[in-house]
């Protein structure tokens, strides 16, 4: 478990230790992102195929690239390109720094991209944001994320168990299960989308029974202040929030302040305007995009395609690191249902060469409870007829292909235009 530290002169001596002190330092932050940045650049250049092409590309050699301000000539790598390339150039797309044989896991999310995991402790260091949480060494937490194919289950595993705590392993569905044990076990900790852990509650009480969670960490979904109030008041959970991706690891994370997210150590992160990739201003939106010296999987300049903006007034929990503001939307196509991110080309693949498939277009809404909900508007092709066994089948093949549940309702000719975009959020 790593050192955790106590306050720093300046800093109220009551305030719960940090686990990460690396973030305490404002007058070293600057320099230390400049470090990491020419860390990964010099590293990637020898280790990664991609890296190295695109330096190439640009014309920059490793040597040139001094401070977080020179990567400016590097272009971003968008990960919306990642399917594709990974597909041309599989597994990795030249982007792996090790042998594929000495990973400790290779993962497969929605894209379809493929993630690996290198072989060491909390590879996604997600440790800090879970101490930040309030999680401590011997608490029992339910984990509600996947741990088939995707990564989510054993990133959120990986940090509990650095920290201390013992784990359910929930996964995704199966309410009633999930309750049961977390009940009898006394978990008093929570760890998936702010949704479900609604619905769990709101089940558990239906049922006459009272779930023990008294903390929980969310991510994979927006989480409304009106949604967070509910949990708080109505349920008495503390829930706080991290930010992250399989590709990155833990990008940032809520203090007990919650006012955004603390940015991690270890990586560095620009928040630049799309269409100039500019760096953005105090509050201005702009796409995230991290720099990570990773040993397993160096990132230079790769855009998450999530949109958010700087907070940089100092935090009064004593984290000095520069915060997000939060999720403010996303630049590429693909968005997040349930914690999952479909793709307009995940959509494109399965009905696109269903000859019963005239016209189609995905919708997500959030419903009264505030869950997610994916509906697939779907014309039948002239001269066919789309059945309820011919929808249960298109609904299945769906939820396999985009790993989230969706409804398929058949519309008549003419409902959905032909220009009409093929994924919309509809979400407020």
């Amino acid at each position: 478990m790593a050192v955790v530290s106590g306050a720093p002169g300046g800093v109220a001596a009551s305030r719960a230790p940090l686990y990460d002190p690396d973030c305490e330092a404002p007058r070293y932050w600057a320099s230390v992102q400049d470090r990491l940045a020419v860390l990964a650049v010099r590293y990637g250049a020898q280790h990664s195929r991609e890296i190295g092409k695109r330096l190439a590309a640009a014309g920059v050699s490793a040597a040139e690239i001094q401070s977080v301000a020179d990567l400016d000539w590097i272009p971003v790598l968008a990960k919306d390109d990642l399917p594709a390339m990974q597909a041309a150039d599989p597994p990795f797309a030249g982007m792996l720094a090790v042998p594929p044989g000495s990973l400790r896991r290779i993962f497969r999310s929605p894209g379809p991209i493929n993630d690996p995991e290198g072989d060491r402790e909390d590879f996604w260091r997600l440790a800090p944001a879970v101490w930040a949480a309030g999680f401590r060494p011997d608490d029992v937490v339910l984990n509600t994320f996947s741990y088939h194919l995707t990564p989510g289950g054993l990133m959120l595993d990986a940090g509990l168990r650095a920290v201390g705590c013992a784990v359910i392993p929930g996964g995704v569905g199966n309410t009633a299960a999930q309750i049961d044990a977390a009940c009898e076990s006394g978990a008093t900790g929570y760890t998936g989308t702010p949704q479900f852990l609604l619905t769990m509650l709101e089940r558990a009480r239906d049922s006459g029974r009272d779930l023990p969670f008294r903390r929980a960490l969310v991510t994979g979904a927006p989480l409304p202040p009106s949604l967070r109030t509910r949990l708080q008041d109505e349920f008495g959970v503390d829930v706080y929030q991290s930010y992250g991706t399989a590709d990155a690891g833990t990008l940032g994370y809520e203090c007990d302040v919650r006012d955004g997210w603390h940015i991690a150590t270890e990586i560095v992160v620009e928040v630049l305007v799309p269409g100039s990739d500019r760096p953005a201003a105090e509050g201005e939106t702009g796409q995230v995009v991290v720099t990570s010296p990773n040993e397993v999987y160096p990132l230079v300049r790769f855009g998450t395609g999530d949109l958010s903006a700087w907070n940089l007034e100092p935090c009064r929990c004593g984290r000095t690191s520069p915060r997000l503001t939060g999720f403010l939307g996303r630049v590429g196509e693909g968005v997040k249902v349930k914690g999952m991110f479909v793709h307009p080309r995940e959509l494109a693949a399965v009905l696109g060469p269903e000859p019963s498939v005239g016209r189609y277009q995905a919708v997500v809404i959030e419903d009264a409870g505030g869950q997610d909900v994916l509906t697939v508007r779907v014309e039948a092709a002239p001269g066919c007829a789309l059945d309820a066994v011919a929808v249960g089948g298109l609904e299945a093949r769906i939820r396999e292909a985009v790993k989230v549940r969706a409804g398929v309702a058949v519309v008549g000719a003419g409902s959905i235009p032909a220009d009409a975009r093929p994924l919309v959020d509809a979400r407020g």
